[in-house]
């Protein structure tokens, strides 16, 4: 039961996050949202940024949940087919992955003025690039790991800006998807050099 609370709060803080940004959340608010009172929340969480902090690691979960070939599904399994497929997974347009990308742009907005959040989103942050950096060495297994981690760098970082803009409604989501074919065709035969 308590581990259901807990989730529900997550889930919470992810809404009100996507809906009213980070500083727009409110312990008050966060505790009708996910059915609980505040005293509940500060008892899992401790305070705001404990929050924050956890709720960077349940959408960073969550991403890490939609984007795995978990189900074996219809799609090829080499490591190219399989890098492009979990970074297009990110352009989905399904009400879970809009909150899950508005939150973490969210997130890591609000790490400009906050600095608690900062080693936990770069940590979420290199976590990801590596899981990129892999995928990429495995389709280029004899470049150097600097090349493979700036690859990986440009791609994520290309992924939150055209996220950013899907969201915002300034990006069709299908130019989008083009886009980051696009830029794993490069990054690809960069490597290949």
């Amino acid at each position: 039961m308590a581990t259901d609370r807990r989730t529900a709060i997550l889930e919470g803080a992810a809404r009100v996050i996507a809906r009213r940004g980070v500083r727009g959340l409110r312990m008050e608010e966060l505790g009708a949202e996910a059915g609980v009172s505040t005293a509940l929340i500060y008892y899992h969480f401790k305070d705001r940024a404990g929050v924050l902090r956890h709720t960077l690691e349940f959408i960073s979960d969550r991403a890490d949940r939609y984007t795995s070939d978990e189900d074996g599904g219809d799609w090829p399994h080499d490591a190219r087919q399989e890098l492009e497929r979990s970074l297009l997974l990110e352009f989905q347009d399904l009400p879970e992955v809009r909150e899950n990308s508005t939150a973490w742009g969210e997130l890591r907005a609000s790490a400009v003025f906050e600095p608690e959040l900062r080693g936990d989103l770069a940590r979420a942050t290199l976590g990801w690039i590596h899981d990129v950096a892999d995928l990429l060495g495995c389709i280029r297994p004899t470049a150097p790991a600097p090349a493979l981690t700036a690859s990986a760098e440009r791609l994520t970082g290309l992924l939150e800006g055209l996220s950013t803009r899907w969201l915002s409604g300034a990006l069709p989501l299908t130019h989008a998807r083009e886009l980051v074919k696009e830029a794993v065709s490069i990054e690809v035969e960069r490597l290949s050099r």
